[in-house]
């Protein structure tokens, strides 16, 4: 059996955690702070779990320099619960902001005069996706299911600008920007994930053609959406060009079953009346959100209206403050130097050894341009199975673990994040070495 000294794990999720932030869990599961009672078994209402709370919010709004004009939710259901939540949340803001707006100028009395205005402008609302990769197709495509596709603008599919009709890319901008909803205030929403974890593609920068976000009296800024579940931590991020960041926990931030949200403040005022959504509920289906993925509600009673698993969140507490230590006044530029520096080891022996003309051995799957430093995605000798199959065995031997390539698109996945240290590249690029040149004296 081998202990965790011996082992390097590079699996994409769940994934690597700080041994030492584990340890501490670990004490705290069983007897918090010498309370005689464990973090799974307080109440979730308590000041020890407001403490929690209070902690993980202080340790973000560092490590990120978060401003006041936005707040930090913490709730379940993971990224693929927030595709839904998004949708439902800011669309009804869209439609409360209109409300608003037709009331002002027709007067508090005239109801049916204001629901025919709002059900005028719905016509052109849409909510956009840039899909790059196989999360944010599924994001627009739980989209498509909740409001009906004519309400959904697929800005950029990547996948028609590769040879094969495959992701592994991300177009310049002047090739899909011009099919961003140009009409002002017509966009509810406009989503992109930032990093790909399962197709290995990641935004090189935040895109251009989103900029200029600020918000306006007239409510016709482009409300921009980033799921993060797989690079949060991992970069420094100008919050201020974000409406909302979200993201699961259970890549470099924790375990799973705690997802994080970052909201721009003024969004949640826009809740319309239940009533007015039910009126427009022919046009506009399943756009009230559960009471549970309310971010009104969820920011109101400080992330605690349901039951919070606090003992997961006390562990995405204790990577927060361990990784705030770590990097100290620099932020997390201090940790993007080290993401960048591992990424970088790792698609240098790739290269090295690149896979071209029937000689070599990897292929990385991603345009260089687009290449995630969190989940490193190739094939071995042109995608031959039974070289693949060997690469997992082989590199299992060595204690190098969960490295095979998620079961949708095969091949090999090293995932890079915050927890895998260098001393675990540096083993990796080692057996990547060896296992290109092959046995010595063969």
């Amino acid at each position: 059996m081998p202990s965790r000294s011996e082992v390097a794990y590079f699996g994409a999720g769940p994934a690597s955690l700080p041994t030492a932030a584990l340890e501490q869990a670990a004490a705290s599961l069983l007897n918090h702070e010498n309370q005689g009672l464990g973090l799974g078994e307080i109440s979730h209402r308590s000041p020890t779990a407001n403490k929690v709370i209070a902690d993980a919010k202080a340790a973000l709004v560092h490590l990120l320099d978060i401003p006041d004009s936005y707040d930090i939710i913490f709730m379940q259901g993971g990224g693929s619960g927030e595709f839904s939540a998004v949708v439902q949340n800011l669309v009804s803001a869209w439609v409360e902001r209109r409300r608003r707006n037709a009331v002002a100028e027709l007067g508090e009395a005239k109801d049916e005069e204001v629901l025919q205005r709002v059900r005028e402008e719905l016509e052109a609302m849409r909510v956009e996706y840039l899909v790059t990769g196989s999360w944010s197709l599924k994001a627009s495509q739980e989209a498509a299911r909740l409001l009906g596709p004519k309400y959904v603008n697929v800005a950029l599919d990547a996948r028609k600008f590769r040879e094969g009709s495959r992701f592994g890319a991300i177009p310049d901008e002047q090739k899909w920007a011009g099919n961003l909803v140009k009409q002002k205030g017509a966009s509810a929403l406009t989503y992109f994930c930032d990093n790909e974890t399962v197709d290995g593609v990641e935004f090189p920068a935040f895109p251009k053609c989103l900029d200029g976000n600020e918000e306006t009296e007239a409510g016709d800024e482009r409300i921009v959406v980033a799921d993060m579940s797989s690079n949060f931590l991992s970069r420094s991020v100008d919050v201020k060009k974000y409406s909302v960041i979200f993201g699961g926990a259970q890549k470099n931030l924790g375990l799973p079953g705690i997802t994080l949200l970052i909201i721009r403040n003024s969004l949640l005022s826009l809740t319309p009346p239940v009533a007015f959504m039910h009126s427009l509920s022919a046009q506009l289906p399943n756009a009230i959100p559960p009471v549970v993925f309310d971010f009104a509600t969820l920011a109101k009673n400080n992330s605690l209206y349901n039951t919070l698993p606090i003992f997961n969140l006390y562990v995405a507490t204790l990577v927060l403050q361990d990784l705030d230590r770590n990097c100290g006044a620099r932020r997390i530029a201090a940790q993007q130097e080290v993401a960048e520096r591992k990424a970088a080891r790792i698609y240098a022996v790739l290269d090295k050894y690149e896979w071209k003309n029937g000689e070599g051995v990897y292929g990385v799957v991603p345009e260089k341009g687009a290449r995630s430093r969190m989940n490193v995605c190739f094939r071995v000798k042109g995608g031959d199975e039974a070289e693949e199959k060997r690469f997992v065995k082989e590199a299992e031997g060595r204690g190098l673990l969960g490295v095979k390539g998620h079961r949708s698109v095969g091949g090999i996945r090293v995932s890079n994040y915050n927890a895998v240290g260098e001393e675990s590249v540096e083993r990796l690029c080692g057996f990547l070495k060896e296992f290109a040149e092959g046995p010595k004296g063969a």
